[in-house]
């Protein structure tokens, strides 16, 4: 294996010029996926090659129920600084596992937490809670979207204007929009339908689990984080984009992000997607008070965009080859260590 087996740990940097140049320069939907994968793909490879370095180190502790020949002077030979790196990957792995399983339980938790907070309240695509907070989230789970938003009395909810919209027609929503009466009191009707069409559009991309793979990523490797940053931030534009086409105007959408802003304090459920979500509001604004992007599917090569996305995806790849290449190595060092 020798270093390869170390790329992987450090090779998220690659990644790093592209996760701020995409905000700028991509759809946000583009821009979304992207990052995304790259970050879970980039992850997972260092996940792997800690552990595979863990169990040398494993290997060498007194009383470990691993085979007696997995301490051979041939499989440390294998890693490089064995005795150190191998010692250390131990807490390091450990503090991985510790970290992705508090943010599994967390999000399970908030999201238990956001649905028991609806009991009682009409099963509806929009649940209109009666609270002095000006808030909004989308809620994934719980409910297929099949009709037109309604308040928490069954009526239409504001700003609809009774309508019922063509996506939430068909039925193919997941989840509700959580919305306080606070905040629909501080919107005029239009941008009350930015606000709905904003969170709905987090819910039909399932954009809730974007944010949480890029927060495991996150979590199992800290050079991931500015990737997950830019995540957080492309998918409340992609949402931003959505919502702006279906109501048919880039102003008032961008005016509803900057009224929710003014007045929000924070959902608190700060798990989920909302129209104020915290973050460069500003510059969600400016990109709304600008043309639309063009959607590319994959950057134009000799732009800095795409040299950054190339470079990011060379080093993701070289991440994968490395990691699949120190996983075979190590398996056949092991195999033929372990005694019959």
């Amino acid at each position: 294996m020798g270093v390869f087996v170390f790329l992987p740990l450090v090779l998220p940097l690659t990644a790093w010029p592209v996760a701020r140049l995409a905000e700028q320069h991509l759809h946000p939907r583009t821009a979304t996926r992207l990052l995304t994968v790259m970050a879970a793909v980039l992850a997972l490879c260092s996940t792997v090659c800690l552990g595979l370095v863990m169990v040398v180190g494993t290997a060498q502790l007194p009383g470990n129920p691993l085979p007696d020949g997995w301490s051979d002077p041939e499989v440390r030979a294998a890693v490089p600084f064995d005795e150190v790196v191998g010692k250390a990957a131990i807490p390091a792995l450990c503090a991985v596992l510790v970290a992705c399983c508090r943010t599994l339980w967390r999000h399970a938790r908030v999201r238990r937490q956001a649905h028991r907070a609806l009991t009682g309240l009409p099963d509806t695509e929009v649940a209109v809670l009666p609270d002095d907070a000006p808030y909004a989230y989308a809620l994934p789970g719980g409910r297929r979207g099949a009709g037109a938003p309604r308040g928490a009395a069954g009526r239409p909810a504001r700003g609809t204007g009774g309508r019922r919209p063509a996506a939430a027609a068909r039925g193919r929503r997941e989840g509700r929009v959580v919305v306080t009466t606070a905040l629909l009191d501080r919107l005029r009707p239009a941008e009350r339908r930015a606000l709905f069409a904003h969170e709905r559009a987090h819910l039909a991309a399932r954009h809730d689990r974007f944010l949480l793979t890029v927060q495991l990523a996150a979590r199992a490797n800290p050079f991931l984080r500015p990737l997950h940053t830019a995540v957080v931030y492309t998918a409340e534009r992609w949402a931003d984009e959505e919502a702006a086409r279906e109501v048919g105007s880039r102003r008032t959408v961008a005016r509803a992000i900057g009224t929710a802003a003014l007045v929000s304090r924070g959902a608190p459920a700060p798990a989920f997607a909302g129209l104020a979500a915290p973050g460069p509001v500003p510059r969600r604004v400016a990109a709304l008070l600008g043309p639309a992007p063009v959607v590319h599917h994959w950057p134009p090569v000799f732009t800095s965009v795409g040299l950054a996305a190339w470079a990011a995806a060379a080093g993701t790849a070289v991440s994968a080859m490395s990691s699949a290449n120190s996983a075979v190595t190590m398996v056949l060092i092991l195999h033929a260590a372990t005694p019959l």
